[in-house]
């Protein structure tokens, strides 16, 4: 009885198999390889899912995922800085929170680049960094925090709902240079929003009000990275 050789890795099947799975997952043959790269990019995108489960139509990103990331590369002593993009719309703002914090608390250099939107608590992420950018045409939005599910109507829910916003605030002022002042101001502005309380930033303006850092992209994000890097090393080397 014959036995069936087994199927080499370089097999032509094989090959026109994982080229047809490539073209199914990112529409291409082929994408730009980061061999033994020194920064890892974070990409927060869709929804940010906290402890509920979204539909499995929309586009998230999971906090469980996100937060073994940063310690990975917190203790990984090849990665020398770090890269966070966000195009979120926001979403739980407890997982929010913690992806902010864990940035914030980060030794190695970070820097945040907004690209298409960095709303809700997408605000506190895009300002957790060392240094953050917006793109011209991205825009965040400022709004209060609303509570989903059942509400119980005593003073509590209120106080509960009040403390989670000032936590909030308290973060996005102290990680950037907006003043708490403006940016309550922003976050209860009626008009600016026609189905909701609060004001659309569009890149410059999220500059000018002292949210965000610089108006860029790629090429400016990747190069102020490259510069904390060697500011950082220089440091280490002083000590």
């Amino acid at each position: 009885m014959n036995e069936k050789p087994e199927q080499q890795p370089n097999d032509p099947g094989e090959k026109k198999s994982s080229l047809v799975e490539k073209i199914q997952e990112l529409g291409q043959t082929n994408v730009p390889e980061m061999e033994a790269s020194n920064i890892h990019c974070l990409v927060v995108i869709g929804q940010i899912e906290g402890h509920m489960q979204l539909p499995p139509q929309n586009k998230t990103t999971k906090y469980e995922h996100i937060i073994p990331q940063l310690v990975a590369a917190e203790q990984n002593s090849k990665i020398e800085g770090l890269l966070i993009i966000l195009n979120t719309v926001g979403g739980d703002v407890e997982a929010g929170l913690a992806i902010s914090e864990m940035i914030a608390s980060m030794s190695k250099p970070s820097v945040t680049l907004v690209l298409g939107g960095g709303h809700s608590i997408g605000v506190p992420i895009a300002t957790a960094s060392d240094y953050s950018y917006i793109a011209e045409t991205a825009t965040m939005t400022i709004h209060p925090i609303r509570l989903t599910g059942m509400v119980i109507g005593v003073p509590q829910t209120f106080e509960y709902l009040d403390k989670m916003q000032e936590r909030v605030i308290r973060f996005v002022t102290a990680h950037s240079d907006i003043s708490e002042e403006k940016f309550k101001e922003l976050m209860f502005s009626k008009g600016n929003l026609t189905r909701d309380i609060g004001t659309n930033v569009i890149g410059v303006d999220a500059v000018d009000c002292g949210l965000i850092n610089e108006v860029g992209g790629i090429g400016k994000a990747m190069k102020k990275l490259n510069q904390l890097i060697e500011g950082y090393k220089q440091g280490e080397i002083m000590q």
